[in-house]
């Protein structure tokens, strides 16, 4: 039965491993050969995924973005000690993320309300049951607000409310999307919810797409030395009629942003991995996006620099910031932030996470001979 089991698994992985290559042939028409050879070669020497080696499209790669690609294998070890498990928690729990950063006066969202159907504490702001998230959103007149589920990343789980209606039975909840839902019946889902502010970008981003706010996704890392670098800047446009501007809400525009001066280049219409092209303007505003300068680039650099100074339990941060009138403002933090942006970018930034963990192993090495020369 065991030997049945493990033959069963290693069929199938076969299968998908030939499959892969059926479908990686026929989009590229590379021979099947160079494509077999060259993923194993990629494999053993970086550790690539299938998937990886699919949806960046490796089989029409050349070295600059070969040698530079971080891979899923190499990312982990580095992550594990620059982003250590113990806190995690802070930037893969919203509530927690809110309170760090207003501990630290971080530009973020106002924070309504933090629902939770397990608590018992009833206050100015957290809640644990219909009656008092109601009583939160009247006490402060609220009228319209952003829901998010506060352990689910990538907005998935993301309501826009575009106006509250406070009747003697209800409270009625009308969606950005023209839909209308009752407040009990979200709440009937029994998951922790944040309550928060919409957010308002400038006008120059408001004019790339109006319906979604426009964010920045900067990389950091920081270093032993309380130095921090910005080794990658990649941005998400989203498409008309969409209130988030992620690829998983049905497809989305992204571009690459000079660290230096904040042009945005590599324009690409994405609608799913290996279906993207070069684009220079939106699709649907027709708003230039090529070659164009993102306005007060140096304060909004100088200002993410702070905030990753603010942020040092985790070495290696990917920011979502929405530019706003006042500035960038936090949308989000993420401690194992994904591997998307090197191809919109054309490279990757390998070399950058792999400096840093180098720098913080050798300060944890050097600790750990310390101790144990205490100990003898």
């Amino acid at each position: 039965m065991i030997l049945h089991f493990i033959m069963g698994r290693k069929v199938g992985k076969i299968k998908v491993f030939l499959s892969f290559l059926q479908d990686v042939h026929k989009d590229s028409r590379k021979g099947y050969f160079f494509l077999l050879r060259d993923f194993i070669r990629l494999k053993k020497e970086k550790g690539i995924s299938i998937e990886e080696y699919s949806n960046f499209k490796f089989e029409s790669r050349g070295k600059k973005f070969r040698d530079s690609f971080l891979s899923g294998v190499e990312q982990r070890p580095c992550l594990n000690l620059l982003n250590p498990k113990k806190y995690y928690i802070l930037a893969r729990n919203k509530y927690l993320s809110h309170l760090i950063l207003g501990a630290n006066n971080i530009r973020k969202a106002e924070l309504y309300c933090y629902y939770h159907p397990e608590g018992r504490v009833k206050n100015d702001h957290i809640a644990c049951d219909y009656d008092s998230v109601l009583a939160i959103l009247k006490s402060k007149n609220i009228h319209s607000c952003v829901i998010k589920s506060t352990e689910t990343s990538h907005e998935i789980r993301v309501i826009v409310v575009n106006d509250i209606e406070y009747t003697d039975k209800d409270c009625i909840l009308h969606l950005f999307d023209g839909r209308k839902v009752c407040l009990k019946d979200r709440l009937k889902e029994y998951e922790p919810l944040i309550f928060e502010s919409k957010i308002y970008q400038t006008k120059q981003f408001d004019s790339f797409n109006s319906s979604s706010v426009n964010t920045i996704r900067f990389m950091t890392t920081l270093y032993p030395t309380g130095d921090v670098k910005i080794i990658a800047i990649w941005m998400k446009f989203g498409r008309a009629g969409v209130c988030v501007d992620n690829a998983g809400a049905g497809g989305n525009v992204d571009a690459g942003v000079d660290i230096k001066t904040g042009r945005i280049f590599n324009v690409t219409l994405f609608d799913e991995w290996r279906e993207t092209r070069s684009i220079t303007h939106h699709p649907d505003s027709g708003t230039l996006l090529e070659g164009v300068f993102i306005e007060n680039w140096k304060q909004i650099t100088d200002e993410i620099i702070q905030f990753q100074k603010s942020i040092p339990y985790l070495k290696a941060i990917g920011w979502d910031i929405a530019i706003t009138p006042e500035g960038p403002l936090v949308v989000e933090f993420n401690d194992y932030w994904d591997r998307t942006g090197q191809l919109f970018l054309g490279y990757g930034w390998k070399k950058e996470i792999q400096d840093c963990y180098k720098q913080w192993k050798k300060l944890e090495d050097v600790g750990k001979v310390s101790y144990k020369m205490g100990r003898l």
